[in-house]
């Protein structure tokens, strides 16, 4: 069996969450993901923060929610969202 993520040249993405949760009275069950654009990453390298404060404001903007939802993901559902990233940069992590 391989690790390799495979390319996904989709405009968005719906994940679904193993492990929903609820924040400000708002129940998360999937959240969508867009394709990264350029300019979200150089936001995220831009902000003043440990790395792994950056993967949260990248997928909250890339998810279109606050980085607090982000925040309240199970790991699970984490590493779902961090592989369909992969995803759609090819298979390359950055």
């Amino acid at each position: 069996m391989t690790d390799e993520v495979k390319k996904d040249m989709r405009l968005s993405a719906e994940i679904t969450l193993d492990f929903p949760f609820d924040v400000d009275g708002k129940n998360y069950k999937a959240l969508t993901m867009r394709r990264p654009k350029t300019k979200d990453s150089l936001k995220a390298a831009k902000f003043k923060g440990h790395d792994a404060d950056k993967g949260i404001l990248l997928l909250a903007d890339l998810c279109n929610v606050s980085p607090d939802v982000i925040a309240e993901l199970d790991e699970i559902d984490a590493m779902k969202l961090s592989t369909q990233l992969d995803a759609f940069r090819g298979g390359q992590s950055s």
